[in-house]
């Protein structure tokens, strides 16, 4: 099962009744969303304890920052500590079971493009967790050019058909700076084929940006025009999503965060991307399972909310981060165990590719 990395602190301070009510106080909370009361948890607990009892350990709970009291009930919710406490010391991960891997793995089409695959595994995630799942797209050092074709298409245009990795087809449509002819395009791709078959696309760009500036008065027509066209399918391939997010409105229908204005800033951090790329980038080489509960994230806007992330790798190497995003009181023992397997199945579909 995946590796939690904890934002470790002591809690030497719990003994384990205390830890058991804790834990069932979170669970029911997780459950129906509500504050939890005394006499709730004395049922929910098993254990031989009066309410007022529980009253007082729930008191001790919330001096020591493990719960609080919503002003509008006599219960308590879990705070941002009391819900890291339970993800790294309590939580009991369910394990997925052959078949539902084997239903996760049917859900993904084997056969799609990397961008296909990113789509899939981000609507995948949503739509089994019912929160917002989150795909980066591989990084780009990843791909590696095996060949290129350039077909003319009116209006100063041109098509752009590139096979990368293995067998992956992309296609392009480019704006040039001139018609060119046919046969023009033929000898450019010629040319970058020759010069450039099974490097990598990273390497390709940089190298061509380079001849560019260095040696656009001396190069001949041939060289210009490949280079041209070149530059032009390789922004376009640099400037594709950085990442795919699926259902955001999912998010509408969770009480906490039912809340106009929460849920615009929410889906502008979506749409803008900074704050959730750099959040993920954070989670590039870390090891495993990463769980952000609320102000952990680093992002006011994610205050509200829980981010549980898996890197995924081909060929030992990390290319992206997937993960769900939704409000702290998540089902954890589901969601982490889904996030682990399905980063597992993505990082299996981009080697079959590769």
């Amino acid at each position: 099962m995946a590796e939690i990395n904890p934002h470790t602190t002591a809690h030497n301070e719990l003994n384990e009744r205390t830890q058991h009510l804790l834990k069932k106080l979170i669970e029911r909370h997780i459950r129906d969303g509500q504050p939890v009361g005394s006499r709730i948890l004395a049922r929910d607990s098993g254990l031989d304890l009066s309410p007022a009892t529980i009253r007082n350990i729930m008191a001790d709970l919330e001096e020591m920052g493990y719960l609080r009291s919503p002003h509008t009930s006599a219960g308590r919710v879990p705070t941002v500590r009391g819900y890291r406490f339970f993800v790294d010391s309590l939580l009991q991960l369910e394990t997925l079971t052959d078949e539902e891997v084997a239903a996760l793995r049917r859900q993904l089409d084997l056969e799609q493009t990397t961008e296909g695959l990113v789509k899939s595994v981000s609507s995948l995630l949503s739509g089994i967790t019912q929160l917002v799942g989150v795909v980066m797209a591989p990084r780009r050092n990843y791909q590696t050019l095996r060949q290129i074709e350039f077909l003319p298409l009116p209006d100063q245009r041109a098509l752009a058909i590139l096979v990368v990795n293995e067998k992956e087809v992309q296609n392009r449509i480019i704006h040039t700076e001139r018609p060119y002819s046919s046969l023009e395009l033929q000898q450019a791709a010629n040319y970058l084929n020759a010069a450039f078959a099974g490097k990598n696309i990273d390497q390709v760009r940089k190298t061509l940006l380079r001849e560019l500036h260095q040696t656009r008065e001396t190069m001949n027509q041939l060289m210009q025009t490949a280079i041209e066209m070149a530059d032009k399918v390789f922004e376009a391939s640099a400037s594709e999503e950085d990442y795919v997010v699926a259902g955001q409105t999912n998010l509408m229908g969770i009480a906490e965060l039912n809340d106009m204005d929460k849920l615009r800033y929410l889906f502008e951090a979506f749409s803008q991307k900074r704050d959730i790329l750099h959040l993920f980038d954070q989670c590039l080489h870390a090891q495993g399972v990463q769980i952000f509960i609320g102000e952990e994230a680093g992002f006011d806007v994610l205050q509200t909310c829980s981010v549980v992330t898996a890197p995924y790798l081909v060929e030992g190497k990390a290319l992206g981060v997937l993960g769900v995003i939704g409000p702290t009181r998540m089902p954890y023992e589901r969601v982490i165990p889904i996030v682990d397997v399905t980063a597992k199945l993505l990082a299996s579909a981009l080697n079959s590719l590769h």
